[in-house]
């Protein structure tokens, strides 16, 4: 699983490590393993414990809710800007959902008694890591808010934020097929959704790849759920995401 690539991006490119203080960064990142996250990736499977925490670089990765007749939805993103496993410092060791990659890229892995003994420490990187799971709970907050009283548009332009947010480009890759999995909605509403906002320059959708054209249009068609989200995870970890 691991992967020594030709180009290795930087942990602290992931900006939850970035934000460990210097002691803390000294300990983990002899323990941290760098790894290819390739896409439809699972990471872990909804009940599970997992046996790793994962810190994506340039990869994005998806948390889901899968029901018995195989439906899904995806209640959270992500990517440069966090972790997934946060179960392992939560107490409830099992994770509520499947974490699958949804855009391949690099990303690092730290195992399970690494975090677990970092937790026990109480140090420093525990308040990180209790900051960034608030932010998480309000990024899921949003989407189910979103997901319940705004239009497919809305919710597709928010969906694209976050991955733009946590792209290394202005191109996601993303079908229509995928993009209705991950909002619980039909396809044919979301094929609806981008030919509007294709038809308006906002988006550019080819062979399954949507490139942004205008953010701050896509930004001003998206809800609410967008804006509130980022901002509380900048006033809980105030680094940009674009960073």
């Amino acid at each position: 699983m691991n992967a020594r690539h030709h180009h290795i991006v930087d942990a602290r490119h992931n900006q939850l490590l970035a934000a460990l203080p210097a002691a803390e960064w000294d300990r983990w990142q002899p323990h941290l393993e760098p790894m290819d996250m390739r896409l439809g990736q699972v990471l872990c499977e909804s009940g599970d414990t997992p046996t790793y925490a994962y810190f994506p670089t340039t990869a994005i990765v998806s948390l889901m809710y899968l029901t018995h007749d195989g439906a899904s939805a995806e209640f959270a993103v992500v990517g440069k800007d966090g972790m997934v496993g946060i179960s392992l410092f939560m107490g409830g060791n099992a994770t509520p959902g499947r974490a699958v990659v949804q855009s391949a890229g690099q990303g690092y892995r730290l195992h399970a008694r690494s975090v677990k003994n970092e937790v026990e420490r109480a140090g420093p990187a525990l308040s990180v890591l209790l900051r960034y799971t608030q932010a998480m709970i309000a990024q899921v907050a949003q989407t189910a808010i979103c997901n319940r009283f705004h239009s497919i548009e809305q919710q597709l332009c928010r969906r694209l934020l976050l991955g733009l947010d946590r792209s290394p480009s202005d191109e996601l890759v993303m079908t229509q097929e995928l993009a209705a999995s991950l909002l619980g909605v039909r396809r044919e509403g979301v094929t609806a959704a981008a030919c509007k906002l294709q038809q308006a320059g906002v988006i550019r959708y080819r062979r399954g790849r949507i490139a942004v054209l205008d953010r701050a249009r896509l930004e001003r068609r998206t809800c609410e759920c967008y804006a509130m989200a980022k901002k509380e995870h900048d006033r809980l970890l105030p680094m940009s995401l674009a960073a």
